[in-house]
């Protein structure tokens, strides 16, 4: 007999594993110039950006994927524009040719891309406006990379979102560790094999590409010349190579959670390194990435899509608590992983995307597998330490209100250094 709330934790995991092409917020950026070209029915020759501080933060130094190395928002929205598909969602840099990229830099040079900030409404908001002399075209992204919820053309609406809350965010809050593993425990493989096959399949690839090649500060390479091959180190470092690579514009696809390929990377990688260091089953493997993806959502739920709060704090716990489970680990060793985790790497702050993300990923990935070791040799952080409380569910909810609104101001703050007001 299925649990409660079975069918619902699988269209969460059908829903929220999807493919990405490059970093996600200039993604986002690129998928709203492309949809706003297309509605405009011809080459902009002027383009305003409007987007939530967040979103610039996210966007301003990362490199987004087959432009040849550029970043920043005016590339994003030029890549969109020139040879973006409208129709691939967060993959719609994927089809770029190199012949292109030069069209896209000289699109970005020589036509007005302006760029402002969003300084009301939610925390993910992004409007793209286009013009072609007397034509113009909007869209409006939000709360979530490829949600349109308003398209207009010469000021005349072609599109908008059911008016409650403007936005179609589906409901998490029924979400808990509880149920999460009930539905690991009572999981018919065969509803997620296809998916997390992709998963493993893609995310290991960009691990890989990211300890063979010259990414980034090169974080994961550094571990493992640094700590040598043992299995808790190379899962810490696989995960940072995945992000080294990303964030240095790679152009893998990514498997994200939560809206982020860097947590998409820590839910699955470190899993998959354990999974095949341990020799458990593909089942079994199935049922940790079900694990760690959920908790993960479920964690990020509550915080919101963007915060100061460093998402891959939430993944990495995931991923303790997916290793505590192939370890033999059951739902007391889980729950006691997730909260130590959280109570070491709390305070890690979200400064954007950019090389030194990797790095942010290995802490995390460290404070999962550490929480976990802490468990199995009869520690933890007690109700009462700092932030934690008694019962994992009450924890998650101070993390989340940590991140959500403790973390406000700090975020505030982070955005004036980087934009250098």
């Amino acid at each position: 007999m299925k649990p409660e709330n079975y069918d619902r934790y699988l269209t969460t995991l059908q829903e929220e594993l999807v493919p990405a092409f490059g970093c996600t917020e200039p993604i986002a950026i690129a998928y709203a110039a492309a949809k706003a070209r297309e509605l405009l029915g011809a080459l902009p020759d002027r383009i305003d950006v409007q987007a939530s501080g967040s979103i610039i933060k996210n966007v301003k130094s990362v490199i987004v994927p087959n432009t040849g190395h550029m970043k920043g928002t005016e590339a994003a929205c030029a890549a969109g524009v020139i040879a973006g598909d409208a129709g691939a969602a967060l993959e719609v840099l994927t089809g770029i040719r190199e012949e292109q990229i030069p069209d896209i830099k000289d699109y970005m040079e020589s036509v007005p891309i302006t760029v402002s900030a969003l300084t009301d409404g939610p925390v993910f908001n992004l409007i793209v406006s286009a013009y072609a002399k007397e034509t113009s075209a909007r869209v409006q992204i939000t709360d979530h990379h490829t949600q349109i919820v308003l398209m207009e053309k010469n000021g005349e609406t072609i599109f908008q979102a059911a008016s409650e809350g403007c936005t179609q965010t589906a409901d998490r809050s029924w979400m808990n560790v509880e149920g999460i593993w009930e539905f690991v425990e009572a999981l018919d493989v065969f509803d997620v094999s296809e998916l997390f096959d992709r998963v493993i399949s893609c995310n290991m690839a960009i691990a890989e590409e990211g300890l063979q090649g010259n990414y980034g500060a090169n974080v994961g390479s550094t571990l493992l010349n640094a700590y040598g091959d043992g299995m808790y180190n190379r899962a810490k470092a696989y995960a940072a190579a995945g992000s080294d690579a990303r964030m240095d514009g790679c152009e893998l696809p990514v498997y994200i959670n939560s809206g982020s390929g860097n947590q998409g990377i820590v839910c699955s990688v470190p899993v998959i390194i354990c999974a095949r260091e341990l020799g458990v089953s593909r089942e079994k493997l199935y049922r940790a990435l079900a694990l760690s993806n959920l908790i993960a959502i479920h964690e990020k739920t509550g915080i919101g899509t963007l915060s100061a709060y460093c998402g891959a704090v939430s993944a990495g716990a995931a991923a303790g608590a997916a290793i505590a489970y192939l370890s033999g680990g059951g739902y007391k060793a889980v729950t006691h992983t997730i909260v130590n985790a959280v109570a070491i790497d709390s305070g890690m702050i979200c400064d954007g995307a950019k090389a030194s993300c990797a790095a942010k990923i290995a802490s995390a990935v460290d404070a999962g597998i550490f929480g976990y070791l802490m468990y199995k040799n009869g520690q933890e952080f007690l109700g009462g330490d700092g932030i934690v409380v008694k019962g994992v569910e009450n924890t998650i909810r101070n993390v989340s209100r940590l991140g959500r609104d403790g973390m406000r101001g700090t975020n505030e703050e982070i955005i004036r250094m980087m934009t250098g007001e």
